[in-house]
C-alpha cells in the first residue's frame, strides 16, 4: 500500500445517478474527479438490479397486455403456461449494456477515472480503496460525495432464499413466470413489481401493514390505482395486515399466514419491506460520521453532512429514493460544495411510479394544497372522457389539477395512467413559471391526445369559481 495518497479535487464513492452527475458537474468546472465503484461495471443497483431492468420487463407487459386489449376480442394473445421469464426480457442486456457504455463514455469524455474497488475512510478526508486482488490505493479529497445506494431490507422473520422467497435484487433471475405470486409491501417497489406480474397473468396478491399502497400519494388517485390492479383475475390488495409467519412447505407453495388467522398460498414470494443504505464497510467513524435511527446519513437541505467538506446524496440519505431526485441531489450538492450558483430551488421535482398503469405527480397534492391555502380549487379529467384515452384503451387514467384559490395558480398536479411521467411535466413548467388553469384553456392541444386533459381539468376548475363549491370540498 502506498503511503503517500494520490490527491483528488473530488473523490466521489458510487457510480450509480446521484454519484455520476455529482461527478460530471465537478468534472464540468474544472476539477480533478475520480469515481470509486464496487460493481464490475458502472451504474450502480439502478442499472444492473433495478430501475433499468425492471422497467424494461415493464415495457413488455405493457405492450404485450396494451396490444390484447387493442387488438380486440376475436384475436386472443395467450402467455403460454411454464413461459421462462428471460424471453419477456430479451432486451434487458442489450439496454443495459448500451447504458454503461454511454455512462462510461460520459465520465471518459469528462475526463473522470473510474477506480474499482471497496471504498472505506482511513480519515476525515483519507480514503483506502481495496481492489478484487488485495492490493489497496490511498486517495485524498477535498471535497468527498457518499453516494453508495442502497440494498433490499430482509427482516428476520422472512427467510429470503432467492429461489422461492425472493427480494427485489433477485426477483428476475426466476426461471419461469409465476402463476401466483404474494408481494410482502406497499411502496413503490411492491407496486410496481405487482402489476407488472398482474398484467403478465401472475395471480398477485399485495399484503401490507398500511390500510393502503402508496400511502404518500394523493388517495383518490390511490384508490384508482388499486382498483386498476384488482380487476386483473385473482389479483388483491390486503391492508391492514401483519405478518405472523412466512415459510417454504419444501414441496410446491410458499405459505404466508397473518396475526388474524388468513392464510395464501403461492408459488414464490417478493419481500419489497424497505431498503437499506449501503453505509458498511465505509469506516464512516473515522470520517467523524455516523448514521441515524433509521441507518441513514444525516445531511443539511445541500445534502452537506456533519462533516464540512462530506457530501451524502442519494437512497443513502433516504427518501424519496427515486432516480430522478438523486440525480438533482448529486448536481445541486456539488454546486454548493464549489461555490457555484445553484439556481432556484428543487422542490418541484416530480414523483414518476412505473405501476401499470403509471402514477405521477408534482408540487401539492388537494390535501395539501387545503392545509396551506385553507382550500383549493381541483380540475378532474377522466382518461375514458378523451378521444385518446378511448383509442388508445386507457381508460382507467385520471389527470387531478390542483390550483391555489383566488388566484387559480396551478400548485400541484396528479396522474394516473398510461403516460402520466411524461405528462406531469406540463404541470411542472406551469407551477415553477407560475401560470394559473386559464392558460390550459387558451392554448390549443393536438387532437386526439392525453394532453388535452390538462384543458378539462382546467375548464372544470374554472367552472367551479363560476359555481364555487364548498371550501375545501373535493368530490
Amino acid at each position: 500500500m502506498s503511503t503517500s495518497p494520490e490527491a483528488w479535487d473530488v473523490i466521489v464513492i458510487g457510480s450509480g445517478p446521484a454519484g455520476q452527475k455529482a461527478a460530471v458537474q465537478a468534472s464540468k468546472a474544472g476539477k480533478r474527479v475520480c469515481i470509486v465503484e464496487r460493481e464490475q461495471g458502472v451504474g450502480g443497483a439502478c442499472v444492473h438490479r433495478g430501475t433499468i431492468p425492471s422497467k424494461t420487463l415493464r415495457e413488455t407487459a405493457v405492450q404485450l397486455t396494451g396490444y390484447r386489449a387493442r387488438i380486440g376480442r376475436h384475436v386472443k394473445v395467450e402467455i403460454p403456461a411454464d413461459l421462462q421469464l428471460a424471453s419477456l426480457m430479451d432486451r434487458m442486456e442489450s439496454v443495459i449494456t448500451a447504458h454503461v457504455t454511454y455512462q462510461r463514455a460520459q465520465m471518459q469524455r469528462n475526463g473522470i477515472e473510474q477506480i474499482h474497488g471497496r471504498a472505506r475512510f482511513v480519515d476525515q478526508r483519507t480514503i483506502a480503496v481495496e481492489a478484487v486482488h488485495g492490493a489497496e490505493r490511498l486517495l485524498r479529497g477535498e471535497i468527498i460525495v457518499l453516494a453508495t445506494g442502497s440494498r433490499p431490507r430482509t427482516p428476520p422473520e422472512v427467510p429470503v432464499d432467492h429461489e422461492h422467497l425472493l427480494d427485489s435484487d433477485s426477483i428476475l433471475s426466476m426461471a419461469y413466470l409465476p402463476k401466483s405470486l404474494v408481494v410482502l409491501g406497499g411502496g413503490v417497489i411492491a407496486s410496481e413489481y405487482a402489476t407488472i406480474f398482474a398484467a403478465l397473468g401472475t395471480q398477485v396478491t399485495m399484503i401490507d401493514r398500511g390500510d393502503r399502497p402508496l400511502a404518500f400519494l394523493d388517495r383518490e388517485i390511490v384508490d384508482r390505482f388499486v382498483e386498476s390492479f384488482e380487476q386483473h383475475p385473482g389479483c388483491v390488495f390486503v391492508g391492514g395486515a401483519r405478518l405472523a409467519s412466512v415459510a417454504w412447505n419444501g414441496v410446491d407453495a410458499v405459505v404466508t399466514k397473518l396475526d388474524n388467522g388468513w392464510e395464501v398460498r403461492a408459488e414464490k414470494l417478493l419481500c419489497t419491506l424497505g431498503r437499506i443504505a449501503n453505509v458498511d464497510g465505509l469506516g464512516l467513524a473515522a470520517a467523524g460520521l455516523a448514521t441515524n435511527e433509521r441507518g441513514h446519513i444525516p445531511v443539511d437541505a445541500d445534502c452537506r453532512t456533519a462533516v464540512p467538506h462530506i457530501f451524502a446524496v442519494g437512497d443513502v440519505i433516504g427518501p424519496p429514493s427515486l432516480a430522478s431526485a438523486s440525480m438533482e441531489q448529486g448536481r445541486r450538492a456539488m454546486r454548493v460544495a464549489l461555490g457555484l450558483h445553484n439556481g432556484t430551488g428543487s422542490e418541484l421535482i416530480p414523483t414518476g411510479i412505473f405501476t401499470i398503469p403509471e402514477i405521477s405527480s408534482v408540487g401539492l397534492s388537494e390535501a395539501e394544497a387545503t392545509k396551506k391555502f385553507g382550500s383549493c380549487l381541483v380540475g378532474r379529467a377522466k382518461f375514458a372522457e378523451l378521444a385518446r384515452g378511448q383509442i388508445a384503451n386507457a381508460v382507467d387514467g385520471l389527470l387531478k389539477l390542483v390550483a391555489e384559490p383566488g388566484t387559480l395558480r396551478i400548485v400541484g398536479c396528479q396522474i394516473l395512467g398510461e403516460g402520466a411521467t411524461e405528462l406531469i411535466h406540463l404541470a411542472q413548467m406551469a407551477a415553477m413559471n407560475g401560470l394559473d388553469a386559464g392558460m390550459f384553456v387558451e392554448k390549443i392541444f393536438n387532437f386526439p391526445t392525453l394532453a388535452e386533459a390538462y384543458r378539462v381539468a382546467a375548464l372544470d376548475i374554472l367552472g367551479k369559481v363560476a359555481s364555487p363549491t364548498p371550501v375545501g370540498a373535493s368530490h
